[in-house]
């Protein structure tokens, strides 16, 4: 936490700037084997190691390069460590030893049958596939594996034995022309099955990996498959993850979309570094391949865009140059290496991409950022996030977001009370993007009333509340209208079959992108990807002053809607209406209600758009409800009539089964986004930032630590729309 602390940042960035050595002193037994090999795991980065006073080796690649973010990003510090960051020991052996064991199941075209390699022995398995159980993204089934032994002998003697897992799947990424479309499709097919990628980015854990331990990474790949998330894409600016993410992605069924560690710049392309980074490229893909939730593997993040939008102004008659710098790299060695290591799996020269249309135009297109073609990152923080039609309609969606405030609860122990105000030196340092605290007010604006109380430090405690609810509200408007495009071509665009927002998880305490606070603390934007990337979902939005509601389902289901109206002012509903039964076939999104906004208000009490509000779920034939409750505001919350400031107390108890808390509310009043905090209690509620329409609401808490139900009575708090204002 010190480390953390304030300004620390900047007071010691000396130590960045010095030298250092690691020394140790170790015996070795007499008796030792006929070999013997010193391995050091990982140096970050420059390096001289030294045995005796002899030098035995040198080191100039992280992984065998940098952590790029170590110099810091719009998300993140600058803490440019260095030394020992992974394991150094000694491998003693006489005859031979295991160094890398990788098993890689390649589908053959001959039916029913896996072909199954391994390089150590030069073999081949034939299984028949019928008789092999195959590993599924979470969601869509299990994730069964089978252990692997390799065993050496040598006079009969055992001299090694290794132990892995081994798992059957397969996937393809599909780019091919697509009816009423110039375009390409651009999806992943698992095991012959079409899938919607719903998921997020995740950057480096820690800015020091050692503290990355598997409780942190347990809780935080817990928490994307918690949010209905089935894929992440590990980001090329961070690290090549230590292997217990990839083990955790595998067990979980997290697809995994997996960057090479190069972003947002030029690389040189001198022999020395080519030569590192191939070195780099055979060790992470021998090291990773055997991992069935890497489902991609991609040669950078933003460099094609970067050269071809010209982002670091680059003179036209060297451009040439620059891409055939490019291709050198990412084309002739990373991509031409991948090949040779892995056919199990598809690889991108970069992200954003137009896929195989960059490649027919050189691999470098005229426009990366095409909705025709690939993968897509969008960003705009000046639009209206509410107004759907800003966002691109594009195939896939691999990084989009919006900025907000972690809580208060996550900045207090890294602060004092003179920064708490967010024009503080301390806000203003802790923000990397610029311009970034006053985007998400104006964005809040649009919306909402901005906190006003003449008290400083619940006036910064609910400007950071409202961070929240802008960015959830945000994200959730864009996913949305990517999961409902997912069925539609429109003006030659849609078919939508990813969305990755950006970003998982922090690196710090401070204001980003992020779903997941540092510490594993979940935002309300995460508590509502809970929801929008729930397996059957409603989805409401406006189109020339008609309400259309799409049902959205991964899996086959019959489905009805009902539609509750309820004024600002009463929790009783105004009206309801349904539609008929309709088949929602797996893996789509399909109208199921379409009315003009003025003829639903007109039949339902004399509504206005300023009075009342929409509240819906989906069905099955036996009224059952499927999948989580959604709502469509009619005006901006801050235009609302009659909606006041609610009296909310809260009953808590200890849940039967001993399991957890129940957290028992009674309103008296409609209350958008309630939010419900512990304050430095660890643990989750089962739904946050909801909407209260109904007298009594009932909420889940699961500490992870020893608790009360009167410490947890005297930390929550309880903060509703209205009391910011």
């Amino acid at each position: 936490a010190e480390l953390d602390y304030r300004f620390n940042d900047l007071s010691y960035q000396w130590i960045a700037l010095d030298n250092w050595t690691y020394t140790t002193t170790f015996t070795v037994p007499s008796q030792i084997r006929k070999k013997v090999l010193l391995v050091f795991d990982g140096v970050d980065t420059a390096a001289s190691i030294s045995l005796n006073g002899i030098v035995v080796g040198k080191t100039d690649n992280m992984f065998r390069r940098y952590e790029q973010s170590s110099f810091s990003w719009d998300w993140g510090p600058s803490f440019p460590t260095m030394g020992i960051w992974k394991d150094v020991r000694l491998d003693a052996f006489d005859v031979l030893h295991l160094i890398q064991l990788s098993s890689l199941p390649l589908y053959s075209i001959i039916p029913y049958c896996q072909q199954y390699k391994i390089l150590l022995m030069f073999a081949f398995f034939f299984i028949q596939s019928s008789k092999v159980k195959r590993w599924w993204p979470s969601g869509h089934g299990g994730q069964p594996f089978y252990h692997f032994t390799v065993k050496g002998f040598q006079d009969k003697v055992l001299f090694l034995s290794s132990e892995s897992k081994v798992y059957f799947r397969t996937v393809e990424l599909i780019q091919e022309p697509v009816m009423e479309s110039p375009g390409l499709s651009f999806y992943f097919r698992i095991n012959e099955k079409s899938l919607f990628l719903k998921g997020s980015n995740w950057i480096p854990a820690d800015s020091f990996q050692d503290r990355v331990n598997s409780a942190v990474l347990r809780n935080l790949l817990q928490s994307a498959v918690d949010a209905n998330m089935n894929a992440l894409r590990v980001w090329g600016g961070g690290v090549y993850e230590q292997d217990l993410f990839y083990n955790l992605c595998d067990e979980l069924g997290i697809m995994v979309w997996q960057d090479f560690m190069f972003a947002c710049a030029m690389y040189p392309t001198e022999d020395d570094f080519i030569q590192t980074v191939r070195e780099e490229v055979i060790q992470q893909v021998q090291r990773l391949k055997s991992h069935p939730s890497i489902i991609v593997w991609s040669g950078n993040n933003e460099n094609e865009a970067a050269l071809a939008t010209n982002w670091f102004n680059i003179p036209a008659s060297q451009k040439p140059t620059y891409i055939k710098d490019y291709v050198k790299l990412y084309v002739n060695n990373i991509r031409k290496i991948v090949q040779e290591e892995d056919q199990s799996r598809p690889f991108l020269v970069s992200s954003p991409t137009n896929g195989a249309e960059s490649e027919q135009e050189g691999w470098v297109a005229a426009n990366p950022y095409d909705p025709h073609f690939g993968d897509v990152h969008f960003y705009n923080y000046n639009m209206d996030c509410w107004d759907w039609r800003t966002f691109p309609r594009t195939r896939f969606a691999s990084e989009y977001g919006f900025q907000s405030w972690p809580s208060f609860s996550t900045l207090e122990p890294v602060s004092i009370p003179e920064d708490w105000s967010y024009n503080s030196n301390f806000t203003s340092h802790r923000q990397h993007h610029e311009s970034g605290n006053q985007q998400m007010l104006q964005q809040a604006a649009l919306h909402f009333n901005l906190p006003n109380s003449t008290v400083p430090l619940k006036r910064f405690t609910d400007t950071l509340y409202i961070t929240q609810v802008m960015q959830a509200q945000c994200v959730k408007t864009q996913t949305e209208f990517y999961r409902r495009s997912r069925s539609e071509i429109i003006a030659g665009k849609g078919h939508t079959l990813g969305a990755l927002y950006w970003q998982l998880n922090d690196i710090w305490q401070a204001p980003s992108w992020s779903s997941i606070e540092f510490g594993g603390k979940w935002k309300m934007l995460h508590y509502f990807a809970q929801d929008f990337f729930a397996s059957v979902l409603p989805v409401g939005f406006e189109d020339d002053d008609t309400l259309f509601i799409y049902a959205i389902s991964d899996l086959n289901h019959d489905l009805k809607l009902r539609v509750n109206v309820y004024s600002w002012s009463d929790l009783d509903s105004i009206c309801t209406l349904t539609s008929d039964q309709l088949l929602v076939s797996g893996g789509s999104a399909a109208a199921i209600f379409k009315q003009p906004v003025t003829s639903l208000l007109a039949g339902c009490g004399g509504c206005t758009r300023l009075t009342c509000l929409l509240s819906f779920h989906l069905e099955n034939n036996h009224g059952i409800q499927q999948g989580p409750t959604n709502h469509h505001f009619l005006c901006s919350p801050k235009d609302a009539q009659g909606l006041q400031r609610p009296n909310i107390t809260v009953i808590i108890s200890v849940q039967e089964d001993k399991s957890g808390f129940m957290v028992i509310l009674h309103s008296d009043s409609v209350a958008p986004f309630v939010w419900l905090d512990v304050g430095h209690i660890q643990g989750r509620f089962s739904v946050n930032g909801f909407l209260i329409v109904s007298r009594n609401k009932t909420v889940h808490f699961d500490a992870w630590q020893p608790t009360s139900v009167a410490e947890l009575s005297r930390s929550l708090s309880v903060t509703t729309l209205m009391d910011v204002y």
